[in-house]
């Protein structure tokens, strides 16, 4: 992408991020605030990949997006005004907040202006994702990915184990019969 493309990209998610954070605190419905939340840090994980931090920015995405879409569940679920049909605020303590967000705000921006930022050195790596992995993890990268994939097999056993009921207790066998024969009523025709 050319540096035009770059800057405007840019502008458009990151005031879409600002946006839908700020929309958070405004809806009445705890499932739009956390879909809203979701919006904002898609975006964030979006201006990582911009960066070019590929890698990163995908781990960003990926976690948010599911970590999401589960608040969203326990949301509906277990909270008193999951569909916003009650007025309610996201907010407590309204002036306290507001000052101590404008101060962080303030010592943040701060912070930026006046820092003094180091000049690059050397030249950038050939393979990032591979430099971060290796910053992060450090030799311990494979174990940490093999942790991961047993962890995913975890999840997924679990799931399979704690359903009692799969397809073949609808259908048998032949998954091609005409009438199911369930032996519990209900479910799909019935």
């Amino acid at each position: 992408m050319d540096v035009a493309m770059d800057v405007a990209v840019f502008w458009v998610l990151a005031l879409l991020a600002v946006a839908s954070g700020v929309m958070v605190f405004r809806f009445d419905s705890m499932a739009r605030a956390t879909f809203s939340l979701l919006t904002s840090l898609l975006c964030v994980g979006g201006l990582v990949v911009l960066l070019g931090l590929d890698y990163l920015g995908i781990v960003i995405v990926l976690m948010m997006t599911i970590e999401m879409a589960i608040m969203a569940v326990f949301m509906v679920m277990y909270m008193m005004n999951p569909a916003g049909l009650m007025p309610m605020t996201m907010m407590h303590n309204k002036k306290g907040a507001a000052v101590v967000s404008g101060l962080v705000f303030v010592l943040l921006a701060a912070g930026i202006l006046l820092a003094p930022w180091p000049a690059r050195r050397g030249k950038a790596p050939a393979d990032p994702t591979m430099d971060l992995g290796m910053s992060l993890m450090g030799p311990q990268m494979l174990t940490m990915m093999t942790l991961g994939m047993a962890l995913f097999a975890t999840i997924v056993a679990t799931v399979v184990l704690a359903t009692r009921r799969g397809r073949y207790d609808r259908l048998g066998d032949d998954l091609r019969a005409g009438r199911p024969d369930d032996p519990v009523r209900g479910g799909v025709g019935r």
